[in-house]
């Protein structure tokens, strides 16, 4: 019966589906961007590295400067010879690699062409720790590293720029800021990174190398030999559940090490678990409120099928005089109206859904932004519209279901 009350006015029932089709579908389709931010964040952060743990001089603290309310005051700077302690298997058996790293901005020029990068000083236990692997050629070795050769990992980005094609970047020489180098790889292409900037725009070479020649100032080539100092710290623990002993173990370390016994840290420790963490947070947050806004719609198509149905009431006074003349109990009479009310909005939301779902496709098709529609998020809408339908449709069904049959009859 309700079907078929909702049959003789069709225009008027699609017009009261339109504002539930368009809450819906503005529904999954926020949430679709939403979800697909939160999965892409995570997909770069868990691409960086290996169960990963950063160490960086100096400690947060907070106070105002142009980098926002937290900012690094560094006391003592970390060193080759911290990362080394981090090493030491005996000392830290749940750290698996380490990899300090030293970067500035430099000029890679090859065949008349150049760029301005970053160039990265580091070891060979960066390919590891950082999930950084070669596409053509080989990593530099620890041979390598122990003479110091000019040696160059070029990104897949960097490399096409000077060479039009990156395999045959191979053993061509590049010039890092004028000082020549040999070409011995070229790194798998990771996209554009979010953390850090893009790996493929960047130049690797051996951190003794960059001690001796890239970092050249007569404050570097005095530290040979010395306290070389670094700018970050690579970590990577044996695994995803030996990461809280492992970063614990680095802060034992390098307290021991720096003579810490009852100062705060003078450096900062933070795990790709807690990045991840942090940013899933975010996403979650940015999705609430995505799908907060999107919900106010789904309240407007509600009201909107309120008014119809106090408009359909109106005009159905007799039919409901009429059928409760003949025997109709008050709970008949309200059932049939919040049926249809239930019927337009859960019809509503099934289109709504096809339609969302078809926003979020267009969205990764045109602008390549990753949308992801799930199970949850389609039960929410369609369990919100259903609720929205019930909510809204309970007045107008009360109302007809206390019409007094004699009134209902009489009524022109």
């Amino acid at each position: 019966m309700a079907l078929r009350g909702l049959s003789a006015n069709k225009l008027r029932a699609g017009l009261t589906m339109l504002g539930i089709i368009i809450g819906t579908g503005a529904v999954i389709a926020l949430m679709a961007v939403g979800q697909g931010a939160q999965a892409e964040i995570s997909s770069q952060i868990e691409g960086i590295g290996s169960n990963l743990i950063f160490v960086m001089p100096g400690q947060l603290t907070q106070g105002h400067s142009p980098m926002g309310p937290q900012s690094l005051r560094i006391i003592n700077p970390l060193t080759v010879q911290d990362a080394e302690a981090l090493a030491d298997a005996g000392r830290a058996p749940h750290i698996a690699a380490v990899a300090p790293q030293v970067q500035r901005g430099g000029t890679v020029a090859a065949r008349g062409q150049s760029v301005s990068i970053p160039v990265v000083g580091t070891t060979s236990g960066f390919e590891f720790v950082r999930n950084t692997h070669t596409q053509f050629g080989q990593y530099f070795t620890v041979s390598d590293e122990n003479s110091a050769e000019r040696v160059a990992l070029l990104g897949a980005t960097t490399a096409t720029d000077l060479f039009g094609d990156a395999e045959s970047a191979l053993g061509e020489t590049v010039r890092i800021d004028r000082v020549p180098f040999r070409v011995v790889g070229v790194l798998e292409s990771k996209g554009g990174q979010g953390f850090g900037g893009s790996g493929d725009s960047q130049v690797i070479i051996p951190l003794s190398t960059m001690f001796r020649t890239i970092a050249g100032s007569a404050t570097a080539r005095s530290a040979l030999g010395r306290q070389q100092q670094v700018n970050l710290i690579f970590a990577s623990a044996v695994d995803e559940a030996s990461t809280d002993a492992a970063t614990s173990e680095i802060t034992a370390i390098l307290r021991e090490r720096h003579d810490i016994k009852y100062e705060e840290d003078d450096f900062s420790v933070a795990s790709q678990k807690d990045i991840l963490g942090a940013a899933n947070q975010i996403t979650n947050v940015l999705t609430v409120f995505l799908g907060a806004i999107a919900g106010i719609s789904l309240l407007v198509g509600g009201i909107g099928i309120m008014n119809i149905m106090l408009v359909s009431v109106t005009e159905r006074t007799r039919e409901i005089g009429i059928r409760k003349a003949v025997g109709a109990r008050r709970s008949d009479i309200l059932w049939q109206f919040l049926i249809e009310s239930i019927v337009l909005s859960v019809l509503g939301g099934v289109i709504g859904i096809a339609l969302g779902s078809g926003i979020a496709a267009a969205v990764y098709q045109l602008a390549k932004f990753r949308t992801v529609v799930t199970a949850q998020s389609v039960a929410l809408a369609v369990g919100f519209s259903m609720a929205v339908g019930l909510f809204f449709g309970i007045y107008p069904a009360s109302r007809a279901s206390n019409l007094h049959p004699i009134d209902a009859l009489r009524y022109e």
